[in-house]
């Protein structure tokens, strides 16, 4: 009687021990998911914000090389092509802080590739200056172009794809006009 009653005891417990041990683990289950939810994004949201940043970015880095392009003695040409740059590309970072600012996106200037180029522009002569500038003005616009083509097939996001229809047409515009004032130079 004994030994079946440490027998039925052993069994008592372990059926416990398993049962307490698996609710547990159901329990964890449960909140894991959720954590792991709550900071995760998903490859939409991811290229979303790298769109934006690096518009963002961009579009500082070639307002700045339109400013420089106005203080130096360059071109009427140029002068005239840098002040429509800037003005575009203002328009364009206003409307793309916005856009980002509603979706809680922060952004903050942290390519040193733009600033080794403006430091490059500032420091070319004057002969070189309307050759450097255009180059590096066409570059940043390039750039900005293969952003603008890349979330246009990533996202279905009504209002970027409307940023896009928008800015794009005129980043080629701006770029034929390069081009033309080039082959001019």
């Amino acid at each position: 009687m004994r030994l079946l009653r440490a027998t039925i005891f052993k069994v008592l417990f372990l059926l416990i021990f398993v049962f307490s041990f698996s609710c547990k683990r159901k329990e964890h289950q449960k909140i894991n998911p959720l954590k792991s939810e709550t900071f995760n994004k998903n490859d939409t949201e991811q290229a979303e914000t790298y769109f934006f940043i690096t518009v963002a970015n961009v579009s500082n880095s070639i307002i700045s090389k339109s400013k420089i392009a106005q203080q130096k003695r360059s071109e009427n040409s140029i002068q005239e092509l840098s002040k429509k740059i800037e003005n575009q590309q203002n328009q364009l970072l206003q409307t793309v802080n916005e856009m980002a600012n509603k979706r809680l996106i922060i952004i903050t200037d942290i390519n040193a590739a733009h600033k080794r180029d403006l430091y490059k522009l500032i420091d070319t002569n004057d002969s070189n200056f309307n050759t450097t500038f255009l180059n590096l003005i066409s570059e940043d616009l390039s750039e900005q172009i293969k952003v603008f083509e890349k979330i246009s097939t990533e996202t279905n996001d009504e209002t970027i794809l409307k940023l896009v229809l928008q800015y794009l047409p005129q980043q080629y515009e701006l770029i034929r006009e390069i081009e033309t004032i080039k082959n001019r130079v």
